[in-house]
């Protein structure tokens, strides 16, 4: 048995046994995060951290730090060839808008990618340039998991390192604000938002705000329809805004607005330190796997980037009537993907809620083929798919306890290509719909005993 799997197992059997079997511990556990205003809901549905050996947790990092730096190299490759930026199907406006530069050298300042950490080796399924809403709850769970009762008790044979990233993501902003050429010794951040008309809770946004606030930078959450810009100064009434951390999707801001917006006349006019840029929306596109894994272009790769990308993300193709390379074979792309359909997902370009993913091994032929259809017409990648990491944890349902398999996603936290910390996205396996199991695990590193 591995380190982590004795751990897990050692784990449940302490919290199977008196005096934690009544569950009164997890109530008062369930009670704390609702103190904590983590959202509407329990953010975190399951009794236990999550373990990551120190092994996988390093392995991890130098991996997701080697992809970073391919993605930004292949960022800049596409900003500066027409022909590459094409294949990344942005809109006009995100074109229009990723030749800005930013007043700073990286396009995403933040960012994750979503991992498959199975039995040790690494996969990666989706780069996402922003940073996860794990980052600050991720940090205030496993300060509350820390001190529950088993894990305390745990603790007594096991070292556990928490991995925070909060502090890191300011760190990350006032970089970008420097190398701006900011002169506030105390930036004033706004964290730019769209009002959600049925969130539960005032989420990670106002908990950011509150920590930046209370490290000497005031903060206020604002939403885009009160902004104002004039004299080069982008406000929100009386607070005028030196470093804008954008938590908004492009494509989201503009089917409410346009480019005469004040938050695009200052991004363009340098009047204000943006983060993430409207650049990093290039690698935000799905298709910015397909480039990766196109050999073509990565052969003058520096030799580490090429064989990451080779061992750790999955081949993927823009869907299109056209042919194409899989394993240096080549391939009619379309009759490539009706065939081997068990291996392979349908995912949109965008990550938008109105699209979705479709995954050949849990769809019919008939199925299959619609949907390869839809991605024919619509921006979409198929990707080979990773086998899911399915790991069981401890629930309480109806004040009982319940042993569930779950998957696992793991997002490290990058900050100019560096990564400091990460979180975990449980799942139920097989299902796309919501669940109120669903939710994120405080991570550990298990440092030994």
């Amino acid at each position: 048995m591995t380190q982590v799997g004795e751990a897990i197992a050692r784990y449940h059997k302490l919290i199977e046994s008196g005096p934690y079997i009544d569950l009164g511990w997890a109530q008062a556990l369930q009670e704390q995060l609702k103190a904590a205003k983590l959202g509407g809901r329990a953010i975190s549905p399951v009794l236990r951290p999550h373990f990551l050996s120190g092994r996988d947790y390093a392995s991890m990092t130098k991996t997701v730090e080697t992809i970073s730096s391919a993605i930004s190299r292949m960022e800049q490759m596409a900003l500066a060839t027409p022909a590459l930026l094409a294949r990344i199907q942005l809109l006009p406006a995100e074109r229009m808008l990723a030749q800005v530069d930013p007043g700073y050298s990286v396009a995403g300042v933040t960012g994750q990618l979503d991992t498959v950490l199975n039995n040790g080796t690494l996969k990666f399924s989706n780069h996402h340039a922003d940073a996860p809403a794990g980052v600050l709850y991720g940090d205030t769970l496993a300060d509350l998991y820390y001190d529950a009762p088993p894990v305390k008790e745990f603790r007594r044979k096991y070292k556990l390192k928490k991995l925070g990233g909060t502090k890191f993501l300011l760190s990350a902003l006032l970089k970008s604000y420097k190398e701006f050429g900011g002169k506030q010794k105390k930036p004033r951040i706004a964290i730019a938002e769209l009002k959600q008309p049925f969130s539960g809770g005032p989420g990670d946004y106002a908990q950011l705000a509150a920590f930046f606030t209370k490290e000497g930078y005031p903060t206020e959450v604002v939403s885009p329809d009160h902004l104002e810009y004039r004299n080069g100064v982008l406000r929100r009434g009386e607070f005028a805004i030196d470093i804008l951390y954008r938590r908004i999707r492009l494509q989201d801001f503009l089917v409410r607005f346009d480019l005469s917006h004040p938050m695009v006349r200052a991004y363009k006019e340098h009047g204000v330190c943006m983060v993430n840029s409207f650049r990093a929306e290039v690698s935000a596109k799905r298709a910015i796997f397909d480039l990766l894994t196109d050999d073509a272009l990565t052969a003058k790769f520096p030799a580490a980037e090429r064989r990451a990308i080779k061992e750790h993300i999955p081949w993927t193709r823009m869907v299109q009537a056209a042919k194409t390379t899989h394993k240096n074979h080549t391939v009619d792309l379309p009759d490539f993907v009706m065939k081997h359909r068990a291996k392979l997902i349908l995912k949109p370009n965008d990550d938008s809620p109105d699209q979705h993913s479709f995954r050949g091994s849990e769809t019919d032929d008939i199925g299959w083929e619609k949907a390869l259809r839809q991605a024919m017409r619509t921006p979409y990648v198929v990707q080979e798919i990773a086998d899911p990491a399915k790991v069981v944890f401890p629930l309480m349902q109806y004040g009982s306890l319940m042993m569930k398999e779950m998957q696992v996603d793991v997002h490290p936290h990058s900050f100019y290509g560096k990564v400091h910390g990460c979180s975990s996205w449980l799942s139920i396996i097989g299902s796309q719909s919501f669940s109120t199991l669903t939710g994120l695990a405080p991570t550990f590193v298990l440092e030994g005993k």
